[in-house]
């Protein structure tokens, strides 16, 4: 049987670190916001004597991609029908748009896409396989929902699906071609006091609120935070510059997402995104527009 999944970029558009736990895991709170970039899934498959999994890698930026067992693609559907005992051939076509190390959740989603396809294949409900989607990645179960935007907690396990009702900006996105690893971000952080992280948990509530309730961007943009910028913009030049470009323009917000390294701007038009697209497009970055 043959499925196909809409695999979408993600944004951070609050990301606060709270705390971090003994184990080393870091908690946060955050809200997750979905674009329509994003990646083309086909999965075919079947019950079969063996389970033999094929994976295809197409699209612009495919060729950045590994076709084997390390992809989490690939890792999704042989955990998937470990978990239910299942023997079957399967064929994942992956058409890759997203950049990966990017700080879009191109990775997570895919194996959330396949996670999502092999659900509906194989008659099994979602929530049986968000455990395993969490075991996947951090990210993740964040695309096991159909929701545009969610509220992460915890060490982004906590998710809370909101309501958007629109007015919704347009989205640029600058990626510098730079991967950043996420480890060595958290490695720089420096743990804010406790008065900072409440000041700016009530500001992540304001600002899901003002999205709520219909707000415009010029309502809620200065509510628009991300802790991990102090950890990217000094030592990673592309990131910095990128930001720099963006806030040379006529961008009404401009944040980085997750750990980097792309940075985003929003704007309330499809006109002002695509001034914003021509302006900063150079040979040596990826720039692209998008909506929620």
């Amino acid at each position: 049987m043959i499925n196909k999944q809409f695999c979408p970029a993600k944004i951070n558009l609050f990301l606060e670190v709270t705390g971090k736990r003994p184990n080393g895991y870091h908690e946060l709170a955050t809200l997750f916001a979905k674009l329509t970039l994003g990646d083309n899934l086909t999965v075919d498959a079947a019950p079969a004597p063996q389970t033999h999994i094929q994976l295809n890698i197409t699209g612009p930026l495919g060729d950045k991609l590994e076709a084997d067992e390390t992809n989490i693609a690939y890792k999704a559907a042989a955990r998937f029908f470990e978990q239910f005992g299942i023997t079957a051939h399967c064929q994942i076509n992956l058409e890759k748009n997203i950049p990966m190390g990017a700080g879009l959740g191109g990775g997570s989603s895919d194996g959330a896409g396949v996670l999502r396809a092999l659900c509906q294949i194989f008659n099994k409900p979602r929530q049986s396989v968000m455990e395993l989607a969490a075991k996947l990645g951090a990210d993740v179960p964040v695309f096991m929902y159909n929701e545009t935007f969610l509220k992460g907690e915890g060490i982004g396990e906590i998710l809370t699906p909101l309501p958007a009702p629109g007015p919704l900006p347009y989205v640029v996105l600058v990626y510098p071609c730079t991967v950043v690893p996420t480890k060595d971000v958290f490695k720089r952080l420096q743990l804010p006091d406790k008065k900072e992280v409440l000041t700016n948990c009530s500001n992540l509530d304001k600002l899901i609120t003002y999205i709520g309730c219909g707000k415009g961007l010029s309502t809620w943009k200065k509510f628009l935070f991300n802790r991990l910028e102090t950890c990217v913009f000094p030592y990673v030049i592309s990131v910095r510059n990128a930001r720099e470009d963006i806030c040379k323009t006529n961008a009404e917000a401009v944040l980085m997402s997750g750990s980097g390294s792309t940075v985003f701007a929003l704007v309330d038009t499809k006109e002002q995104a695509t001034d914003l697209v021509n302006n900063i497009r150079n040979k040596e970055r990826l720039v692209f527009f998008s909506a929620f």
